[in-house]
Formats: structure tokens, C-alpha cells, sequence
């Protein structure tokens, strides 16, 4: 099973060595002339929302690793977490850098147009993420119940965040920032197939 894995791994090491590249690059791209972003920006906007909906994955990948044996899903359940911790250290060294909070009083999502559909239900602030049930749940399954419910939920937090990637793709003005979206909606794509074919080789399919 490794060498599926062969180009995860290779992705996300690119991903991991562009990072430093990316963070230092930003503070020269004032957005292609317009300036440092302000706090009511697409580009703040997305760094915020997206460093949530990152945290929540790296949490979850930190569970099932410790819910099941089976090395393809904790070697996925590594990767995402290795990423996504990273893009999110990304995320919010850039509103340090802008000098913008990384609160906001406006709802996720807002800089999307999407400030009154964002928040779900049962602390699932975003679309795609996890509920606190979901969580908790992931939390006393074992083996193959834990693995089929992560790839399950994994499916549906990388839809959101893909959603939310391409959001800043159309948006965003920092010309780093709309880079690192696009390289998200890439390597979660290719994600999203692979645990599908995951959930099949387990008998079970992504949840509709």
C-alpha cells in the first residue's frame, strides 16, 4: 500500500519546504500593489476561518491514529495533521504580520457572502466540519468502525475547506495567499479520491 502514498508524501514535503518561502514572500506581496490587507479582507478573512477549519482536521487525524493499527490510515491521518498544522502556522503568522486580530465579530465564512449560512449545528462552525457529537464519537470507535468514520468525515471537511480554498482563490488580492489556496484545492482533491477509495476497499462510501 505504500506507494499510493509515494506522491501524499512527496506533495506534502513540497508543501512543507514552499512554507518558509511562502511566509516570507507575503510580507513583499502587499496584494499586487493594494497594500496590507485589511481586517474586513477576503484574504484575513480566509486565514482565520481556514486556520479553524485546519485545527479541526489535525484533531481528528490525531484520533483515529490512536483508534486503529491499520498504517495506511494513520499514515494518511499523519500526513493531513503535518500539513494542515503547517498551513495553519502559515495562516496566522500572516495576521501577525498584517498586525490584524485573529478574531473576528462577524461570522465565519462573512468575507464569502456566506455570514448567515456558515454555522451549522452543535459546534459546526463551517461547512464540512465536524460536529461535537461526530467528534466525540470518532473518539470511541476502534479498528474499522474508527477508520470507515474518519474517512468518512475527512471527505466531508475536505469538500468544505475545498469550497472555502476556492472562495479565496476568486477573493483574496495577496498573490502568496491565493497560491496557497489553489495548491489546498489540489492536494484535497486528490485526497478526497484516495479515501474513497479507501472507504470502498472497507465496504462503506462517502457519506452523501
Amino acid at each position: 500500500m505504500r506507494p499510493r502514498f509515494a506522491w501524499i508524501a512527496g506533495a506534502a514535503a513540497a508543501l512543507l519546504v514552499a512554507a518558509g518561502a511562502i511566509t516570507y514572500a507575503v510580507a513583499e506581496d502587499g496584494g499586487s500593489g493594494t497594500g496590507t490587507p485589511s481586517s474586513d479582507s477576503a484574504d484575513a478573512g480566509f486565514a482565520r476561518d481556514m486556520a479553524i477549519h485546519h485545527q479541526q482536521a489535525v484533531e481528528m487525524s490525531y484520533i483515529v491514529r490512536d483508534r486503529t493499527k491499520d498504517e495506511e490510515v494513520r499514515r494518511l491521518a499523519y500526513d493531513i495533521a503535518q500539513t494542515q498544522a503547517n498551513q495553519r502556522g502559515m495562516l496566522l503568522g500572516w495576521l501577525d504580520l498584517w498586525e490584524l486580530p485573529k478574531v473576528s465579530a462577524k461570522p465565519p465564512m462573512d468575507w464569502m457572502g456566506m455570514g448567515d449560512m456558515a454555522s451549522g449545528e452543535d459546534g459546526a462552525l463551517m461547512p464540512g466540519m465536524a460536529t461535537n457529537a461526530e467528534m466525540k464519537k470518532l473518539g470511541t470507535l476502534n479498528g474499522r468502525q474508527a477508520e470507515v468514520f474518519y474517512l468518512q468525515l475527512m471527505t466531508g471537511h475536505h469538500k468544505g475547506g475545498i469550497h472555502m480554498a476556492e472562495g479565496c482563490v476568486a477573493k483574496c488580492s495577496v498573490g502568496v495567499e491565493k497560491k496557497l489556496a489553489q495548491g489546498m484545492v489540489d492536494a484535497q482533491q486528490s485526497e478526497i479520491q484516495l479515501m474513497s477509495d479507501m472507504l470502498k476497499e472497507r465496504g462503506a462510501a462517502p457519506r452523501s
